[in-house]
């Protein structure tokens, strides 16, 4: 209802202004340039509360037309908070680019501290959401000195935005900290819409940690307020929330009614965009009488034709997607069915292989005696080498490198690199690895490798990581260790 009152104060003040430049189109040039920028603050006024009750394209309109006041009279100091609320504007439809394109400009042309705070602000919440995690805290940093310096009423928005960064480098704790700070800001001054916002921010972050009940609780009292005082974007994304709260706690039914409940004030609001527009073309409709029965006809015409017309091709776009994903599922099925085929031949094959007896030194020495070698000495390095390597103490140790085998040998370490590249074909990584996996493999296929997991297996063997563990092993036998360590279960148990 405030809302309603001051937007009807702000229309009698812009028409009180429009009839005050009439009235004094005779008087002096000084006169009339105070009047005009009096007109300007109304426009800017009045699309600020379009903005607020998520009409746009009116808000955009009345920012155009002080815009087209202030270069037509040469008003230059009052263009920075039309360019500002241009770029808020471009934000709510998340046109970052042109958003920022206008805040420079507006922070060009600031004079006032208090709007260079505001600037600030904007700039850095667009560069948190974009990423761009230094220029956010830049920006917020120096919005934040100045309210401090200048003790302004906008350092509740400055502590939500420097919460939302916090919140999008996952520094939860602190974006605790300063949600909770606006938020007592915010009922200090009684700023209704922050305090909303906040609440809002809290329950988004709260749902992020995974601590429903917590969420539930801020976006419930946000959305007390936003419905009492009508902030359908608010309560669109709280909607979203409450859907995402449902889906973790299992709710279905409910998370589609506030899904619904989000997608319905989504375009209620859309809806509310483009009602000045379709006002303006009622207006110039309703100047022919005589023509106005007729152009509804036609229009009800087009509506008809046009709602046949995409209810076509709604239909044909529905039986084109269930084509395509029973397509797209007979394909995944088919490839799944061949991956698991290639997958038990992987297995088996790995199985063979574990079951030959070549773990011996003797046979290694055997496999490799086709090898052409310079000389004696890496001959005697290779054999080392072997050697070194059939001991598990040595090599399952998650330290050992190419540095500590070339230590072992006595030998420099290039050396020890070039060899084994050039002998057995490898780097020393895999090389090292393939030792690591085999004896990972036999660990898998003893009678009681019901009491290993992957990850103690890969800290056994020498990996640092299970990941790095999993990479290692699926790049050496093909198949990933959860496979291979259910397949030998399976077989076991038979």
């Amino acid at each position: 209802m405030k809302k309603q009152i001051f937007l009807i104060f702000a229309i009698l003040l812009l028409l009180y202004s429009g009839y005050t430049q009439n009235s004094t189109s005779h008087s002096l040039k000084n006169d009339k340039y105070e009047q005009q920028k009096l007109m300007i603050y109304s426009l800017i006024r009045t699309a600020a509360i379009h903005t607020d009750m998520c009409d746009y394209l009116s808000a955009y309109k009345y920012l155009i037309d002080a815009l087209l006041l202030c270069e037509k009279y040469h008003i230059d100091s009052v263009q920075s908070p039309i360019y500002n609320n241009l770029g808020n504007i471009y934000t709510h439809f998340n046109k970052y680019d042109i958003a920022t394109s206008y805040y420079l400009k507006a922070l060009d042309l600031c004079e006032d501290p208090r709007s260079l705070n505001l600037l600030f602000n904007n700039l850095g919440y667009i560069e948190a959401i974009c990423g761009n995690i230094e220029n956010a805290f830049y920006y917020l940093e120096k919005s934040l000195r100045i309210c401090q310096s200048h003790k302004e009423e906008d350092l509740n928005y400055v502590l939500n935005s420097i919460g939302s960064l916090y919140q999008k480098i996952e520094q939860y704790d602190s974006a605790y900290y300063y949600y909770q700070y606006s938020l007592k800001e915010s009922r200090n001054r009684d700023d209704i819409q922050e305090e909303v916002i906040c609440l809002s921010n809290l329950g988004a972050l709260f749902i992020e940690i995974n601590k429903t009940d917590s969420a539930l609780f801020y976006i419930d009292l946000s959305n007390i307020i936003a419905t009492e005082n009508r902030y359908l974007n608010i309560l669109a994304d709280n909607y979203l929330i409450l859907s995402q709260i449902d889906e973790l706690k299992g709710n279905t039914k409910s998370a589609f009614r506030n899904f619904k409940k989000h997608a319905n004030l989504k375009d209620s609001v859309f809806s509310t965009a483009i009602f000045g527009d379709i006002n303006q073309l009622q207006r110039v409709y309703e100047t022919s009488k005589t023509n106005k029965q007729i152009e509804q006809l036609i229009v009800d015409q087009q509506i008809k034709e046009n709602t046949i017309y995409y209810q076509r091709i709604i239909w044909f776009i529905t039986l084109g997607v269930l084509f395509f994903m029973g397509f797209l599922l007979l394909l995944i099925y088919v490839q799944k069915r061949e991956l698991s085929r290639a997958y038990k031949i992987l297995f088996k094959k790995n199985i063979e292989i574990i079951e030959m007896n070549d773990s011996s030194l003797e046979k290694k020495s055997e496999k490799y005696k086709n090898f052409v070698l310079n000389d004696e000495r890496q001959s005697e390095l290779i054999e080392k080498i072997l050697l070194i390597m059939e001991d598990t103490s040595i090599i399952f140790d998650s330290e050992f490198s190419l540095a500590r085998l070339a230590v072992l040998l006595q030998c420099n370490h290039v050396s020890v690199s070039q060899i084994i590249n050039n002998v057995l074909k490898k780097n020393f990584r895999l090389f090292l690895n393939e030792y690591r996996i085999k004896e990972a493999q036999k660990m898998f296929s003893a009678p009681d490798a019901g009491k290993y997991t992957i990850e103690s297996v890969a800290h056994q063997v020498g990996f640092k990581s299970p990941n790095a563990f999993r990479h290692a092993f699926k790049a050496i036998t093909g198949v990933s260790p959860g496979f291979y360590l259910k397949s030998i279960t399976t077989k076991l148990n038979q």
